[in-house]
C-alpha cells in the first residue's frame, strides 16, 4: 500500500524554474477565469509584474499538487 506522503502538495522554489517556466506559471495564474484584480482593469504585464514581486518578496509561493497534477500560486499569511 502506497503512502499518502507522496501525494502531498510540494512547494517549488523559484530557483528551480527557468525564467520562461516561471513566466508561464505566473501567466497561467493571472489568466485563470475568476481571478479578481479589483475595479480597475490592468494589463497582463502589470498583473505578471505584481505576482512576480510577491513571489520574490516571499509573499506567495508556487505549489505543485501531485494529485491533480497542477501548479498554483498560494499567498502566505502575513
Amino acid at each position: 500500500m502506497a503512502s499518502d506522503e507522496g501525494r502531498l502538495p510540494v512547494e517549488i522554489p523559484l530557483e528551480e524554474l527557468s525564467p520562461a517556466a516561471l513566466r508561464g506559471v505566473v501567466e497561467a495564474f493571472v489568466n485563470r477565469e475568476g481571478t479578481d484584480y479589483g475595479a480597475v482593469e490592468r494589463s497582463l504585464e502589470e498583473k505578471v509584474a505584481d505576482v512576480m514581486r510577491q513571489l520574490k518578496r516571499g509573499e506567495a509561493r508556487i505549489v505543485f499538487d501531485p494529485e491533480s497534477e497542477s501548479v498554483t500560486l498560494v499567498p502566505l499569511p502575513r
